[in-house]
């Protein structure tokens, strides 16, 4: 929101992490701040800087069509600093403890023993994605949205994480009485679980937004980490990017293969991004820093981008894709969404404006207008989406 004071006289701008979704306001007002930054460096005749170990796909493109200059830095801020080994783990063949991996477990100990640290990374939190009967596939889900319920195990309760709403864990399944119900999946709190039992002796620190509701909560564990008051770090996209950890050595990586089933055709993108920046937390002082990645699909192209840290390979293969299947940067593209507390009126709302949208269309013949579908989280806090 800095992007809107009256200065009396700007004379550069710099958006650090430009490929960050965040920069997307998406309630109130909807903008893009990075969009808006380059508008108004535009308007004032001033120069902008975006920066980024992995640049937007948008911007990478408006630097091969000449409209971005491209400025690289070929090597680490801090002299001798190389970029970590990255390797991958075939979770095929591995076997793993509460989805940590042996090789992983083992990585750990070499780090505990050189009195390094590590960091594993794992983009959800909770203990369990989801709470479910194995007798006859009830699953925990949210009254007011279409998403699962979230086990918490050490609060003792079901969050939703799109709403807010909370419940008790039931004694039995609702629906067929079976009294064993399990935790399907990981999340932050069972990885911080599971290496409790393995490294009884280690300490271990959990960094996500449910460890950080505090005032003063993150600053105090940066305070730790940088003090060598943690051994192990778990923790979400919280921690992939910004930090500068001299001692950590090793990071590991757990679930990345989920992003890569998305529906949203930037998954990709965002993954590989995601990815090298949490990388780019090991090894950044004169240790050598590896990154182990757990995947059961090894042989696919972003994990051997990854492996040569090759950004504009990958970038440039994104875009080859882009082009042909016709996806922005290629084209513009406006996603309308529609809600409402009635399923009907949404429903009929959404389709008149496919009709006045084609009906517009007669005069505009490159336009593609697409039919009206629920969106991928199809009810939000009662809402139809």
């Amino acid at each position: 929101s800095a992007l809107f004071l009256p200065y009396a006289e700007l004379g550069l701008i710099v958006v650090d992490e430009e490929h960050d979704g965040s920069f997307k306001q998406q309630d109130g007002l909807r903008y893009s701040a990075r969009d808006v930054a380059v508008f108004r460096a535009s308007q004032r005749g001033i120069p902008i800087v975006l920066g980024s170990a992995t640049p937007s796909l948008e911007s990478w493109h408006n630097v091969h069509s000449g409209r971005y200059q491209l400025l690289q830095l070929n090597q680490r801020a801090i002299q001798d600093a190389v970029l970590p080994t990255i390797n991958l783990i075939d979770m095929r063949r591995d076997k793993t403890q509460s989805g940590i991996g042996d090789a992983l477990l083992r990585a750990i100990q070499i780090r505990l023993d050189k009195k390094q640290q590590s960091l594993l990374f794992i983009n959800r939190r909770g203990y369990a994605p989801a709470l479910m009967c194995h007798q006859c596939g009830w699953a925990a889900g949210c009254k007011r949205c279409s998403g699962k319920l979230v086990l918490h195990l050490r609060s003792k309760k079901l969050r939703c994480h799109l709403c807010g709403s909370e419940s008790r864990i039931p004694s039995a399944c609702p629906d067929c009485g079976n009294l064993e119900l399990r935790p399907a999946g990981h999340g932050t709190q069972r990885i911080e679980a599971t290496l409790a039992e393995r490294f009884p002796d280690a300490r271990i620190l959990r960094v996500d937004r449910d460890s950080t509701r505090n005032k003063h909560a993150m600053r105090d564990m940066l305070t730790q980490i940088h003090a060598g008051e943690a051994d192990i770090l778990v923790g979400t996209q919280m921690l992939a990017k910004g930090h500068d950890f001299p001692n950590l050595t090793l990071v590991g990586v757990i679930n990345a293969d989920g992003a890569l089933y998305s529906s949203d055709f930037r998954a990709g993108e965002k993954l590989f991004a995601q990815l090298m920046q949490v990388s780019g937390r090991a090894g950044r002082a004169d240790l050598a820093g590896e990154v182990l990645v757990q995947t059961e699909i090894p042989n696919h192209p972003l994990y051997g981008a990854l492996m040569r840290h090759d950004f504009t390979g990958y970038a440039d293969a994104l875009l080859k894709e882009r082009k042909s299947a016709g996806f922005p940067p290629y084209v513009y593209q406006t996603w309308l969404r529609f809600e409402s507390v009635k399923a009907n009126a949404v429903e009929d709302f959404a389709q008149l404006a496919v009709k006045l949208a084609r009906d517009l269309r007669a005069a505009h013949p490159g336009i593609t207008v697409y039919d009206a579908v629920p969106a991928p989280v199809a009810r939000i806090a009662g809402k139809e989406r």
